[in-house]
């Protein structure tokens, strides 16, 4: 294959991999009950995708499991972008073996998988099982070690001449850190905004164990009112809340990769 064939055939095959699977999601959640009974890619012989979103958005009780999961994925993405990148900067500007040691603590989490079990016990006993405090706190502990990784890599490459200037101008380690660190990290914090969201939005698995039946989430939401037959065999309900649970991640991926390509366009204009 060619060098010039080569770009187009990667496009082409990108397409494939998510435009086949995204047609398939609109074509059927635009379907009526009959048509969806077996999901496939041929279109709708008549649209109904507004139809159903109505549907699902009233049936489901959408606004509530929305509300439920912007209480735990809002506080979650906050505490984790701040505490990391604190963490990363001070990791990345000491050189001692005792923050070589620390550093692969801190990044070990991305390995090693954490104990639902013990998880939901020490919770237990803290008296946070059930709640979006305990919630919070898990996703705090299995993602912190992800933007650890990202943001010490990041830091290493800003000039430390920035911060000794801010600190020659009597600046303290909190003032230089938001001052000079934190407004350059805004591409790699953008990065990590979309992973950490993509993550905790779609969660299933911690949630169900911690919280399960005590706040809803719109993917516990999804998997109560599908296990309770309200939405068995009605592929074209089920693919409608698929939509109205990704727009809120369209929207913050939009967001953060403009601010991912404004973060790089003025780092090389400086």
């Amino acid at each position: 294959m060619s060098r010039r064939l080569q770009p187009v055939f990667a496009l082409l095959l990108v397409a494939v991999v998510i435009g086949v699977p995204l047609w398939l999601v609109i074509a059927t959640a635009g379907k009526s009950q009959g048509e969806a009974v077996d999901p496939d890619l041929t279109p709708p012989s008549e649209w109904h995708l507004l139809d159903n979103l109505r549907q699902v958005w009233t049936d489901a009780d959408i606004p509530a499991a929305l509300l439920g999961s912007l209480l735990i994925v809002a506080p979650t993405v906050a505490i984790v972008l701040l505490l990391g990148s604190m963490a990363a900067w001070v990791l990345a500007r000491r050189g001692s073996r005792l923050t070589a040691v620390l550093y692969a603590l801190g990044i070990s989490g991305i390995i090693l998988p954490p104990a639902v079990v013990t998880v939901v016990l020490l919770l237990r006993q803290l008296g946070l099982a059930g709640t979006a405090v305990g919630m919070i706190g898990v996703y705090v502990g299995i993602y912190l070690s992800t933007v650890i990784f990202f943001v010490t890599g990041f830091v290493r490459t800003i000039p430390e001449s920035l911060e000794e200037a801010a600190r020659i101008d009597g600046a303290g380690p909190f003032a230089v850190f938001r001052r000079v660190v934190l407004p350059l990290l805004r591409p790699v914090l953008a990065t990590a905004t979309i992973l950490i969201c993509l993550y905790v939005w779609n969660d299933v698995f911690y949630a169900f164990f911690v919280i399960g039946g005590r706040i809803d989430t719109l993917p516990l939401n999804l998997f109560q009112v599908a296990s309770a037959g309200l939405y068995l065999n009605n592929w074209h309900l089920i693919f409608a809340y698929v939509i109205l649970m990704s727009l809120p991640l369209v929207v913050v991926f939009a967001v953060a990769q403009r601010r991912i390509i404004s973060g790089i366009t003025s780092g090389a204009v400086k």
